[in-house]
């Protein structure tokens, strides 16, 4: 199966369809006065595509086990088809439009069957998903060009003792959201340095600044310490999404004392140090994080 361990519990919905056509006016007569001889084909069907919801990961082999929290099966007649709508949402890592899919196919299967004795010509013509909701795929790339910085705060790394890795990792991890690391740096853990680095940052223009190391507790970790007072103002959700996805992974995750917000109109983000840390932050707050920049110039959509 896909790994999905990596992506974020959100609200996800998916409306899919099928179509059963039948070849006669009869047929649907029979349908809308309940006098099919097999049984009422609208319930038979909802209650068949009930079940096949909540059992799609049994027989599709790569979809994951989820909670269902809301289905609905709807109808709609139209000259002699009938147009079956499932909806299914979750909040969950992963999507629900195979399962609405699985639902609407099995209910137009059950609705062939129920119909065949009095029509012989009935036919499943399309299946197929209306729409989804949800994940990633819900934030679309903005058309504004964000001057990006990543700034690696790590005293092995600056006196060449050490490689860096987590500074490189966010760099590869902003590019898969279309953006471009404009300038890379790496400096020691020193809190005039780092102050002066954000500064020098800030009156360059950049709209988006990442730090990377420095957000722990021994006594040279002080980046938070050195970024908040730079603050004009701190959106403490920010980190608190990112240790809240991190606590899930690692308990350490509550140790990071990372911290986040504009100054002026950029944004400073503080991650720790390490390489699965990084990643885990960036998981946890791209893209989303991004809509920061529509929120305060004004355009929320």
């Amino acid at each position: 199966m896909v790994n999905i361990t990596h992506k974020s519990f959100t609200l996800r919905k998916a409306i899919a369809t099928a179509l059963v056509q039948t070849s006669m006016q009869q047929t649907i007569n029979a349908i809308e006065q309940r006098k099919v001889p097999k049984g009422d084909i609208f319930e038979f069907a909802r209650a068949a595509a009930l079940l096949a919801i909540k059992k799609t990961s049994d027989v599709i082999p790569d979809c994951h086990p989820l909670p269902i929290e809301y289905a609905a099966i709807t109808y709609e007649i139209n000259d002699l088809s009938v147009l079956i709508s499932v909806e299914v949402h979750t909040i969950y890592k992963t999507g629900v439009e195979v399962e609405a899919m699985h639902g609407a196919s099995v209910a137009a299967l059950v609705m062939y069957d129920m119909l065949k004795p009095i029509d012989k010509n009935v036919v499943i013509s399309s299946i197929g998903l209306k729409s989804k909701t949800g994940g990633k795929s819900d934030h679309k790339r903005s058309d504004r060009k964000l001057k990006s910085a990543v700034v690696v705060c790590s005293d092995r790394v600056s006196n060449g003792e050490k490689q860096d890795a987590s500074g490189k990792a966010i760099i590869a991890e902003l590019e898969k959201h279309g953006l471009e690391c404009d300038q890379y740096s790496i400096i020691p853990d020193d809190y005039d340095k780092i102050q002066q680095v954000a500064k020098e940052l800030q009156e360059s223009g950049f709209d988006l600044v990442l730090f990377t190391g420095g957000t722990g507790l021994s006594s040279r970790d002080v980046t938070p310490d050195a970024i908040a007072p730079l603050l004009d103002r701190e959106i403490p959700g920010i980190m608190e999404t990112a240790r809240s996805y991190g606590q899930l992974r690692t308990k350490f995750a509550m140790l990071s004392r990372g911290v986040a917000g504009f100054m002026d109109n950029m944004l400073i983000v503080t991650l720790p140090g390490s390489t699965n840390g990084v990643r885990e932050t960036m998981d946890a707050l791209f893209p989303a994080v991004l809509h920061v920049f529509e929120v305060k110039s004004g355009d929320p959509h």
